[in-house]
């Protein structure tokens, strides 16, 4: 191959001009703020941010003042009323419709099958020994209960009655129970007043207490009682909805009656179809509305085909 005319030299000083090349004159320069700098290295972007921002702080406010979370599907539970306005002596059960007839048949709020329970109990109930620290960090309110079992009901077939106050402190404990709203305290006593009680009771004086319009076991809040109204029936059997999942039925029926005891008395429909069912939804009559919408037509549960599954819990991805 040919060699070149010329050497191959290397420079001193690679970033020097070559030689012979004409120097531009030195141009004065305005020094970009921090916004235009901004905005250069990140183009659209740097308006896009701003506006994504709102629109999650206004999903997000929307989300909390339901009670729910309308992105990530976590069900609601409805407005928060003072815990002491007796308007309604029975929170809970299933409202009369207008006729005062209801259907025959409602499969999906009758009881499975499963162990023994009590008929009919004494109409008295008596405190289980023991308390607890408080839970929750109850920055407007600490809610006391106690648990007591109703005279007459048999609880050594699920545990005594130790077993029983202790699932009702263990729920009420949980993180996804009501103690995740910073708002709310509990504590269990065994004296003096409390602000509600806990209380399994037997089928007929629950029926008593909460009312038997229709021929389903229910749970209720009974404000003029103060007591949270459990269903030994449901206790002992839970719902079909559960599909068989009892300790998920309990941890539901504390919650659910516990919610209306400290301010959420108003129930709710399946608002995601598919999604997990809200804690003040009715669920012991099933998790589709149209089985709810059945007993209450003129309720706020709507007919509109939706089926939700089981959630016992009013935070449930806490």
């Amino acid at each position: 191959m040919p060699l070149p005319h010329q050497p191959l030299r290397a420079r001193w000083d690679p970033t020097a001009p070559p030689e012979g090349a004409r120097e531009r004159p030195e141009r004065e320069t305005r020094k970009q703020s921090a916004l235009g700098r901004f905005v250069s290295t990140y183009g659209w972007r740097a308006y896009a941010l701003p506006v994504l921002l709102v629109v999650t702080v206004l999903v997000a406010v929307d989300a909390f003042r339901d009670g729910g979370d309308s992105v990530t599907g976590v069900p609601g539970f409805g407005r928060l009323s003072d815990h002491a306005d007796k308007n309604a002596k029975i929170i809970g059960g299933v409202p009369p419709k207008a006729d005062g007839k209801f259907a025959a048949d409602l499969p999906t709020g009758a009881v499975p099958g499963g162990g023994p329970f009590t008929e009919i109990g004494s109409g008295a109930w008596h405190i289980v020994p023991g308390g607890t620290a408080q839970v929750g960090a109850g920055s407007e309110h600490v809610f006391t209960y106690t648990v007591e079992i109703e005279d007459g009901v048999d609880t050594s077939g699920f545990g005594g009655d130790t077993s029983v106050g202790q699932m009702v402190d263990a729920t009420l404990a949980n993180p996804k129970s009501w103690t995740h709203d910073s708002r709310f305290g509990f504590r269990r006593v065994d004296n003096g007043t409390p602000d509600f009680r806990v209380s399994l009771t037997s089928r007929n004086t629950t029926h008593k207490s909460c009312g038997f319009e229709i021929p389903i076991d229910s749970s209720c809040y009974n404000t003029d009682l103060g007591r949270v109204v459990l269903s030994e029936v449901r206790w002992v059997r839970g719902a079909l909805s559960y599909e068989g999942d009892i300790g998920s039925y309990r941890q539901y029926q504390i919650n659910h009656e516990v919610g209306h005891a400290i301010g959420y008395h108003e129930h709710q429909p399946c608002d995601v179809d598919g999604g997990l069912a809200p804690v003040m939804m009715q669920q012991t009559f099933g998790t589709r509305n149209n089985d709810i919408a059945t007993l209450d037509p003129d309720g706020v549960v709507p007919m509109d085909g939706k089926k939700c599954r089981f959630n016992p819990w009013p935070y449930p991805r806490a």
